[in-house]
């Protein structure tokens, strides 16, 4: 788990990565749309530059003062460890603060600085019985994590004693025989890590920073609290949070004839180890050691304190008289003013002659493999810089660390190992928007012209439009007319039709005036025959008289010869004439039939011409409305036509 966090606050500014000395530890990502700065939890050294840089308050940190009150709450038993900046920081309020956590049921505390004392005499006997010259102190936390993930080279080079807060945990577990579960009252968030490091075998439990800890007692106020002090004295160890108290300590009985190397700082601290690696690693250094710090101003200031933003001058006042008590005058004592600096290692190493050192000793660990940075090929940083539009060597080297990094080379190794991305390149953004920039330029000549053209297209539209709806206008006027005609012209017809009906019946009623007079021909044709048929019997009964009649009826018989052809041919005609009569009377039976459909036809007619005539009415109606609405949609598509 991460000791440091980046939260919703995040602008991507890169600050956090310009003061970061651990290249990976700060990685850029899109979040949504948005670009932020995260941290890699492997890669962190938790050492606190990024929380000083950001302005944004968009970074914070965690350690353990919930789970500690939460146990403490719970009946679990605990001691207390006490850096010794808690006294510099809260003068007036650390025996107070003290209380409140004993009243809550904290057993013991114990300052740190007796721990301290410890490392002192350990890094003292540790050198001179190993010859150990030219190493590399380690109660910075920050510093021992950057090297065992950077430069593991410099491991060997770490010395081996314990910090002073784990000094006083070992000496507290094997020599107190306290089994209690050990806090670390801290001004620094790395020491987290070291807790729980498995080097250092779970000694310490919990990590409190000064400032979440002080932080939970204003908001949980204990009430009935009285002042408490710690338990154990102590010596010059009390001065260890200031820039280069290890090595006052070491001067202070050694003399300043050993000389040690102070160096401090979030970034100088790290570049003295690069610049200084292969030196440091051969031992070619004249340095008893280096007192190496990751805070410029010491544990005073680190970055789990209330005063590290303001540097509150009274911090390091306060230290200042620490120190002056401590340099008390007994001769008996290995911080006494009066005595030489022989005199105090002696009584150094007698207050310690029960300890063994080797109780004090710890190992590190080669965490480098989960930080490795992959080195890019030239041809690999060419190819980058070719994604970021860096295409000159102009361009290549414009180094203004707005990315983050100290050269545009750095930013395209960063983005090789995927830590960036060129999009956070403010040049390439530059050198993106002038190209956006000419292209919108382009782009508004190219609008202004296709306007340019689409009023002309748009006058012409205007011109065909009103041509067109003059033309439907006139059309819809020619169907009108029409329309109107044709309903005129229908309900003529509906007119004529009804004449023709008229004559159709007319026509009926004269047929069967044919019919009756037909029927009376026949009747008359039927006395006709009858009578032939009796004058033709009376005419062969006047031949046969006539015959009888002799020479005298002759004259008769011819007579009565001429009477008989007479009645034979008027049969014959009155046959014919029947006959006749019946065609005409068929005929005529056929003309009524066909009267009678053509009654039908007319009734249809007249029937479609009515309906006819109700839709040429209503497509008259539907004209005048579709006039109107061409009329609308002309004014509307020419208002168009004027606003774009």
């Amino acid at each position: 788990m991460g000791l440091v966090k980046t939260n919703d606050n995040c602008i991507g500014c890169n600050r956090c990565i310009k003061v970061c000395s651990s290249m990976g530890a700060n990685v850029a990502v899109q979040k949504g749309k948005d670009n932020i700065i995260d941290v890699d939890p492997k890669r962190c050294i938790a050492c606190g530059a990024c929380l000083d840089a950001c302005e944004h308050q968009a970074r914070e940190y965690v350690d353990d003062v919930e789970r500690f009150f939460d146990d403490l709450s719970k009946g679990v038993k605990i001691s207390v460890l006490i850096a010794p900046a808690f006294l510099a920081n809260y003068p007036k309020e650390y025996e107070m603060y003290l209380g409140m956590l004993k009243k809550l049921g904290v057993n013991r505390f114990i300052s740190v600085s007796f721990g301290a004392d410890i490392t002192t005499w350990g890094y003292i006997k540790y050198i001179t019985e190993n010859k150990f010259y030219g190493g590399i102190s380690q109660p910075c936390p920050a510093v021992v994590g950057y090297i065992e993930r950077y430069m593991p080279e410099l491991i060997d080079k770490l010395m081996p004693v314990q910090s002073p807060m784990m000094c006083s945990a070992i000496y507290l577990n094997k020599y107190m025989k306290v089994s209690d579960k050990l806090a670390f009252i801290s001004p620094c968030i790395a020491k987290k890590n070291e807790i729980d490091d498995p080097n250092n075998r779970g000694y310490v439990s919990y990590n409190l920073t000064f400032s979440h800890l002080v932080k939970y007692l204003k908001e949980h106020p204990v009430s009935g609290a009285t002042p408490y002090k710690d338990e154990i004295e102590y010596g010059l160890g009390s001065i260890y949070p200031m820039p280069g108290g290890l090595k006052e300590n070491v001067y202070w009985l050694l003399g300043e004839d050993a000389l040690v190397r102070q160096m401090e700082g979030e970034h100088h601290m790290y570049e003295y180890l690069k610049r200084n690696k292969d030196k440091i690693k051969s031992n070619k250094t004249s340095y008893l050691f280096i007192d190496a710090l990751n805070c410029t101003n010491g544990c005073l200031y680190g970055p789990g304190t209330e005063v590290r933003r303001n540097m509150d001058e009274e911090v390091f006042m306060a230290i200042q008289k620490i120190k002056a008590e401590s340099k008390n005058e007994s001769g008996r004592s290995a911080w006494g003013r009066n005595i030489s600096k022989e005199k105090r290692l002696a009584c150094l190493n007698k207050q310690f002659e029960n300890l063994d050192l080797n109780d004090f000793l710890r190992k590190y660990t080669d965490r480098s493999r989960d930080c490795a940075i992959k080195m890019p090929s030239e041809s690999q940083i060419e190819a980058i810089f070719m994604k970021m539009n860096k295409d000159t060597y102009e361009k290549q080297h414009i180094d203004c660390g707005c990315c983050g990094y100290d050269s545009c080379r750095e930013m395209a190794v960063a983005i090789h190992n995927g830590f960036n991305h060129h999009h956070n390149c403010v040049h390439y953004i530059k050198d993106r928007a002038y190209e956006e920039k000419d292209r919108a330029v382009l782009l508004k000549e190219e609008v202004e012209k296709t306007q340019e053209e689409m009023r002309i297209k748009k006058d012409r539209l205007a011109d065909e439009i009103g041509e067109n709806f003059k033309i439907l206008k006139e059309s819809l006027k020619q169907i009108e007319t029409a329309s109107t005609h044709n309903a005129e012209s229908t309900n003529g017809i509906s007119g004529e039709m009804s004449n023709v009906d008229n004559i159709a019946s007319e026509f009926n009623r004269v047929l069967a005036i044919i019919e009756g007079y037909l029927e009376k021909l026949e009747k008359n044709n039927t006395d006709v025959i009858a009578v032939s048929s009796q004058t033709n019997l009376l005419a062969l009964n006047a031949s046969i008289e006539a015959a009888r009649a002799g020479e005298a009826g002759r004259g008769f018989a011819v007579v009565a010869e001429e009477i008989k052809k007479l009645a034979e041919s008027s049969k014959l005609t009155a046959d014919d004439s029947n006959k006749n009569n019946s065609d005409i009377r068929t005929t005529i039976g056929q003309l009524i039939s066909e009267s009678a459909k053509l009654a039908d036809i007319v009734a249809s007619v007249n029937a479609k011409a009515d309906n006819l005539m109700g839709v040429a009415e209503e497509t008259v109606s539907s004209i005048e409305v579709m006039n109107d609405v061409a009329e609308s949609v002309e004014s509307s598509l020419k208002q168009i036509l004027r606003d774009e």
